[in-house]
């Protein structure tokens, strides 16, 4: 079994993991490097708690830059990917999470909550972007998410929502980001296609092979499994449990792959589950 010992600290620059017993512990500190059985590594992040690890694991904590901190919340939230290594994934949020419009039904014809995150340069936005949110109060954000909502009675333009409020440790949410992207890749790696013989005169390797017939139909079949660019889109990760959250770090534990690579922007909202938040009709 793997037991980690991240130490991290904001003015700390060392961090050291070991591994003896079941359980993974962390403390509350942030750093720049540290060594992993004697080999360097560099980092800029740690945390502080327990968790149980599974044979064999071992955790490895991904560097992050400064500037790649967003991060998503939960009427909705918006968070930055910090790291993600044995099961558990490592999200950060910055300054944000600010309402910067209420929706309702007799202005807009349905009820939501628009979200701002990170806050940036009034020259990085444009004069339409100043005024949609000098109009609420709001400082200028690079981010705007939109969450529905049954009532909006509790949300007031420039209110800032903090994370604890909204969301507690065992809690199940839905991640949306964007993947990794994989650029023009083939029909084995995209597809999981099997490939050719490699020997006995074969000359089909991991060439695609057959689109379809000559005659009839005439022509390739719209969704055609081919090659082409593989990952960079949209996607959600759903009935992910929030292992811990760390007010004095501003991070937040979940358990499971989150997408993107970190820096990455999350957008975290409480989990679909039909008969508990939505009818079943």
């Amino acid at each position: 079994m793997a037991t980690i010992s991240p130490t991290l600290s904001v003015k700390s620059s060392s961090c050291t993991f070991s591994s003896s017993k079941r359980s993974l512990n962390y403390s509350k500190t942030v750093s720049s490097s540290c060594s992993v059985m004697g080999t360097p590594k560099f980092q800029s992040l740690s945390l502080s708690s327990s968790f149980l690890c599974s044979p064999n694991q071992i955790i490895k904590l991904k560097s992050v830059s400064p500037r790649s901190t967003p991060l998503r919340r939960a009427i909705g939230g918006l968070e930055i990917k910090m790291s993600v290594e044995a099961g558990v994934g490592v999200m950060g949020f910055k300054e944000g999470n600010i309402v910067t419009q209420v929706k309702t039904e007799s202005t807009d014809g349905y009820n939501a909550v628009q979200v701002g995150y990170e806050r940036v340069r009034d020259r990085k936005l444009t004069m339409p972007e100043l005024g949609h949110l000098n109009k609420s109060g709001v400082i200028p954000m690079r981010h705007l998410q939109e969450f529905r909502l049954v009532s909006v009675d509790d949300f007031t333009p420039s209110q800032k929502i903090l994370f604890e409020d909204l969301f507690k440790e065992g809690d199940l949410v839905d991640v949306s980001g964007t993947t990794i992207g994989k650029g023009f890749q083939g029909g084995i790696k995209r597809h999981n296609f099997k490939r050719g013989l490699m020997t006995h005169g074969s000359k089909s390797h991991r060439a695609l092979g057959s689109i379809g017939a000559g005659t009839t139909p005439g022509h390739v079949y719209k969704g055609k499994k081919m090659p082409g660019r593989m990952g960079g889109t949209k996607t959600k990760i759903r009935k992910l449990k929030i292992m811990k959250v760390d007010t004095d770090l501003r991070v937040v534990m979940i358990k499971g792959a989150l997408p993107g690579k970190p820096g990455n922007l999350l957008r975290l909202a409480p989990a679909k589950i039909v008969g508990k938040n939505i009818p079943k009709n």
